[in-house]
């Protein structure tokens, strides 16, 4: 049997891979998995700017519509900003269709439960279980028990009035430099920082359908890195398509990245202790130099597998408060349920202001180590048994000794393609390099 659903929801290339009619049973079969008994249940839906998403939304909207579902079309919105529609409206669930920082060709579905959360991986597979199996949920209601779309009266007013309320800081002074990416974010991103009283100054902001992620957002950063130097700003801010993320720029713009961002915001809420447990969630990704750095600060960090899902998953297990990825998904968890590229700009933006210091200055707590990351070929069916090999598990030890806690070799399988990721972070890139070189090597020759 094959899988729908992959680590952020399914996608694929629209009208192929995730055609309409698929996107029609995810629609309808997932609504009911996640509402099931519940009378007249209200999905919110939002979607990014892509070209596909009318297309898709009308599929999921006509299945949710036909299990008895209401369906409260929020438009083109950012994804964490469906999480939060959802609870400021009491809704059941969420779906928002997008497929992030992909090419426009491509398009995904994804599921939030009534409280935000993306859905647990049991949940997921009992949707995809039925769809797989061609098999219903036997459910046709009539009558007035037939689901509607009702449109939102303004659903981004609500989203920002959310945010607002996230910050204190009055921004009035500031530069901000901003590149949308044509995506989501395309208005509510400049529109709330612009009332918070900071100058901004904004490119990709006209999003046409096809030119989502086209050389600008956050797989860009060279191009808010140029609007920076060109404007003087004090802060610069890239979104991804669906703004679920951020990377930033500082004053003299260099990038600051998802574990340069938790680095200055984490130290700021401990300051003010507001950082729950003293720990930050990151993912076996993170940056060595922001263990260094934090521990320096006396506060923790727990790792988890890749993925916001499992940094999330921990952060409520474990009652933490902040964590996300190196790529610039940030879970700020006492204000959002997800990913949430605005709302980590805004805490990012208050840090500099209320500790009057530049970005630059507060984002060299962290210096960040050389990593080096290169594929290894090998047989698909070979590709998680790298550890199984002991000459291959030797020279994995043996480079760990070497390195004596200032570096760390990292071995990831690809989740989709015949590769295994060796990743090496130590002090000198060159030799690091020669050394990541020389193991992926190895496992193709042992694994191939």
């Amino acid at each position: 049997m094959g899988k729908l659903f992959g680590t952020d929801g399914v996608r694929g290339i629209a009208n192929t891979e995730l055609s309409c009619e698929l996107a029609y049973k995810i629609g309808r079969t997932g609504g009911y998995i996640l509402t099931k008994g519940k009378d007249r249940p209200k999905i919110v839906i939002g979607m990014d700017t892509r070209i596909s998403g009318s297309m898709l939304e009308g599929a999921v909207s006509a299945g949710l519509n036909s299990a008895g579902i209401d369906v409260l079309y929020a438009g083109l919105l950012p994804t964490p900003a469906v999480a939060c529609l959802i609870r400021e409206l009491d809704a059941d669930g969420g779906i928002m269709i997008s497929a992030s920082h992909n090419p426009v060709e491509y398009n995904g579905i994804k599921f939030f439960d009534s409280k935000g959360f993306k859905l647990p991986d049991e949940m997921e597979e009992e949707i995809e279980n039925i769809i797989l199996e061609g098999s219903d949920i036997g459910y046709y209601p009539v009558d007035f028990h037939v689901g509607r779309k009702i449109e939102l009266d303004d659903p981004g007013k609500i989203y920002m009035d959310f945010l607002e309320k996230t910050v204190k800081a009055d921004f009035s002074g500031l530069k901000i430099a901003m590149d949308c990416g044509n995506g989501a974010a395309y208005r509510v991103a400049p529109e709330l920082i612009f009332k918070l009283g900071a100058e901004v100054y904004v490119i990709n902001k006209q999003p046409n359908g096809i030119n989502i992620n086209v050389n600008s957002g956050s797989t860009h950063p060279e191009v808010i890195q140029q609007l920076v130097r060109d404007t003087g700003a004090d802060i610069g801010l890239s979104f991804d398509g669906d703004a679920d993320r951020l990377i930033a720029v500082d004053e003299k713009g260099n990038i600051i990245d998802g574990d340069h961002i938790m680095a200055v915001c984490g130290t700021y809420l401990k300051d003010r202790n507001k950082l729950q447990n003293n720990t930050i969630v990151g993912t076996v990704m993170s940056n060595m130099g922001l263990d260094l750095c934090l521990d320096k600060k006396d506060i923790s960090v727990v790792k988890t597998q890749v993925g916001d899902r499992y940094v999330i998953e921990e952060m409520k297990k474990s009652g933490h408060v902040l964590g996300g990825e190196q790529s610039g998904h940030i879970i700020f968890l006492e204000h959002n349920t997800t990913g949430d590229g605005l709302l980590t700009a805004l805490q990012l933006i208050e840090a500099v202001r209320e500790q009057k210091k530049p970005l630059s200055e507060l984002s060299s707590i962290m210096t960040t180590m050389p990593q080096v990351l290169i594929n290894a070929k090998v047989e698909n069916s070979n590709k998680h048994s790298y550890m199984e090999d002991s000459v291959i598990e030797d020279s994995i030890k043996k480079l760990e000794e070497e390195f004596h806690g200032a570096g760390r070799v990292l071995i990831r399988p690809s989740g989709t393609e015949p590769l295994v990721r060796v990743m090496i972070e130590g002090e000198n890139e060159e030799d690091i390099r020669k050394k990541a070189s020389e193991l992926a090597l190895l496992i193709e020759n042992r694994l191939g």
